[in-house]
């Protein structure tokens, strides 16, 4: 049983233990060690995954192999290339460890059996889905509107705890800025 798994349902929807254990049955655990590929670009993509433990980042290298971080995922966060997944193509991310991952996932069909049959896990999928959609436009609407020194800002209070655990050319590459303008603005902080 995962602990973590129903604490972060129950923050949306309270379970009985005999609904938490039916959920729970449909989930798988994954361990991934740093370094390692959850996803690479171009793969078939069933399953979405619930961080227990770790820090993994999802990436798109354009055309002429730059790489785009597009986000990260820590403890209690969900992550796939959700394009992928809800519309079985081939993925167009990839998805690395930053950090040793423990993982729990769930596939399509298994997913779509629990939200059919329960209305909690379809509110739950569907509140889930909507936080991340939004995260998304701030983070693209951010990318768009704002300069280095604000995307910065809005990144340490948005992400406190993340500073920590990436180096500053990750954080950096997230940011869309060089290795050497993050340096300058984090001496100012």
């Amino acid at each position: 049983m995962s602990l973590e798994l129903r604490k972060h349902i129950e923050e949306i929807v309270s379970l009985t233990d005999e609904e938490f254990e039916y959920i729970n049955s449909h989930f798988k655990l994954k361990q991934l060690k740093k370094h390692q590929y959850l996803i690479q670009e171009d793969e078939q993509v069933n399953n979405i995954y619930f961080v227990i433990s770790g820090l993994l980042k999802a990436t798109f290298n354009d055309l002429n192999g730059k790489e785009y971080i597009i986000q990260f995922a820590t403890e209690n966060w969900w992550i796939s290339d959700f394009q992928a997944f809800y519309n079985n193509v081939k993925s167009i991310t990839s998805i690395s460890c930053l950090e040793n991952v423990e993982l729990l996932y769930i596939s399509k069909e298994d997913l779509d059996k629990i939200c059919r049959e329960s209305h909690k896990m379809e509110h739950f999928f569907r509140v889930k889905n909507s936080s991340g959609y939004v995260a998304l436009q701030q983070r693209i609407l951010s990318l768009l509107t704002t300069n280095p020194k604000e995307r910065f800002e809005q990144f340490t209070r948005q992400y406190p705890h993340l500073g920590q655990r990436l180096s500053k050319t990750i954080i950096a590459a997230y940011l869309g800025i060089s290795r050497e303008s993050l340096s300058r603005l984090s001496s100012k902080v």
